[in-house]
């Protein structure tokens, strides 16, 4: 009986910090991790709906193109629909996305980036994506 308390704990433990760590992980005081969802104290939520193509140069190949990444994130207000948009991130739209992302925070925007960043040879499952937001 002990051991079975035991496990259940232990699992318990491990959901709660897996659900905890699956929205939003803060890297260091200048750098948000958008995975799942960013909800913050005014009652905004921004998600990272998903990705629609991404057709970037993997790490360790040599391609004439860097390619671009294409992404769906949603705007909510109050758990209402605000904004859905498709984002593209390649060297051509780098200011357009952060005065994207400034219309909902209130700190100045460094970059924003969609990582991981391919390699070649490794595939990356969907939800292992995630928009990284820095400020300066």
């Amino acid at each position: 009986m002990k051991k079975f308390l035991a496990h259940t704990l232990f699992l318990s433990l491990l959901v709660s910090v897996f659900v905890q760590c699956s929205c939003k992980q803060k890297i260091d005081e200048n750098v948000i991790v958008i995975s799942q969802k960013l909800e913050n104290k005014s009652g905004f939520e921004l998600r990272l709906k998903n990705i629609l193509e991404d057709s970037r140069c993997p790490e360790g190949v040599t391609c004439v193109w860097a390619g671009e990444v294409t992404v769906a994130v949603e705007f909510y207000k109050d758990k209402k629909l605000v904004e859905e948009k498709t984002l593209v991130f390649n060297s051509k739209t780098a200011e357009a996305n952060k005065e994207w992302f400034q219309k909902y925070y209130s700190k100045n925007i460094k970059s924003v980036s969609v990582l991981p960043y391919p390699k070649e040879g490794v595939v990356v499952k969907p939800e292992k994506n995630y928009l990284s937001v820095v400020f300066n």
